[in-house]
């Protein structure tokens, strides 16, 4: 498989699209480091806050499936930024929430206005980038999850220590603002897929004609398998940290800011690899190396914070690096003129899948007496089961 450069042009529409995932990314990666905080500060247990996590995602869930029949009639570029104006709305609501039940309202809230954009996003690259170069721009967009991870989780945490657990909604709603004004000067229309007759009306007849393709059932499978081989173990990540290994507050950070700076750089390289040798090869290289921090973190006694930490990059490069071949195999298993319903039916698919796994990982985990957290282990070892199911499912992808 070969490359090519990508051009001046195109860079300034990734920059773009990974600044909106980057806002979009910090605002859903945003709750999970603040655990800790938000179950003391608002008083409630495990099983709410991973309620909190899951009513986001769920939301976004059903509004993406919603957007299944209807995204393709329309610009891509104008179903991004309404959508992202209306997250921003929701992300700044979010910060005048005075109790758990307002906040919890205003999470359902944002999820259901921001659901349909990391479909759009992924949709735009689909259109606008050739194949030959997808793995790379995917791996570009996608660094928004790593510039969230070392600049806007540490900034975030900061922020919620010194003046509140609420003052990072409101810097990600001034941020957005400022992004959508942006995008909206840099990115083209995006109106080829307008041209297909099929997108003239859909219904739940086009679900059913999606769903009658074999390779899109199993890329469908294959989402929800990486949404819980990832998302299970990921809510509680932090709040562990804590009661159990021993970081204080101002420590968390360190994750976010070593694991985020690393994917930076192993982010994009995933991409090129992914291009040069394939994105099944790539993926299931990622996912055997992933094992290793995964059963790691979720057995971690107390230990030194540089030893955690070697884990939790470990982690960020291996298990959150699949998503970067993993959505550039999506990306290519529809034409065209399905790409935008299907990939707003995977979004909601994924979104549906991580917030079950985040609700049933409230299930599972609960305190001891003690203040720590019991039955981590064992959404680690539902990882490795998931992370396994998904080789399987890729490689039914590719035949």
């Amino acid at each position: 498989m070969g490359t090519s450069k990508l051009s001046p042009k195109e860079i300034r529409l990734l920059l773009s699209l990974a600044a909106i995932n980057f806002t979009h990314i910090m605002d859903f990666m945003i709750m999970m480091p603040m655990g800790d905080q938000l179950m003391k500060k608002l008083s409630i247990n495990p099983q709410q806050f991973s309620l909190l996590v899951a009513s986001y995602t769920i939301a976004a869930g059903v509004a993406s499936f919603t957007g299944t029949f209807f995204v393709d009639r329309f610009d891509r570029k104008k179903v991004l930024l309404t959508c992202y104006a209306g997250f921003i709305v929701g992300t700044a609501v979010c910060g005048l929430a005075p109790d758990y039940q307002f906040l919890l309202a205003a999470r359902i809230m944002t999820g259901l206005l921001g659901g349909i954009i990391g479909s759009q996003v992924l949709s735009i690259v689909g259109d606008l980038i050739a194949p030959e170069n997808r793995g790379k721009a995917t791996g570009f967009v996608m660094t928004g999850f790593s510039a969230a991870s070392v600049l806007g989780i540490p900034i975030g945490l900061w922020s919620a220590a010194q003046f509140g657990w609420e003052s990072p909604f409101f810097g990600i709603a001034v941020m957005g603002f400022l992004v959508f004004w942006t995008a909206y000067f840099e990115l083209p229309p995006v109106r080829k897929h307008l041209d297909s007759p099929e997108n003239q009306s859909r219904s739940l007849h086009f679900l059913v004609e999606l769903l009658a393709i074999k390779k899109h059932r199993i890329a469908l499978l294959f989402t929800i398998l990486v949404g819980f081989s990832h998302f299970t173990m990921i809510p509680f990540l932090s709040p562990y940290m804590i009661a159990n290994v021993g970081f204080k507050e101002s420590q968390l950070s360190y994750i976010y800011m070593i694991g985020g700076a690393l994917t930076l750089f192993t982010g994009p390289y995933i991409g090129k690899l992914a291009d040069q040798y394939g994105t099944v090869k790539v993926f299931s290289f990622l996912v055997v190396m992933a094992f290793i921090p995964q059963l790691a973190i979720t057995n971690l006694p107390p230990v030194p914070v540089w030893v955690a930490l070697f884990f939790t990059s470990l982690f960020f490069i291996f298990s959150g690096g699949r998503f970067v071949p993993s959505q550039s195999l999506t990306i290519g298993s529809v034409q065209s003129q399905y790409r935008g319903g299907f990939m707003s039916l995977n979004s909601s698919v994924m979104q549906l899948a991580s917030g079950l796994a985040a609700f049933l990982a409230g299930m599972v985990v609960d305190k001891n007496a003690a203040g720590q957290l019991v039955h981590y282990e064992y959404l680690g070892y539902s990882t490795l089961v998931f992370s396994i199911l998904t080789v399987f499912a890729a490689r039914r992808i590719r035949n």
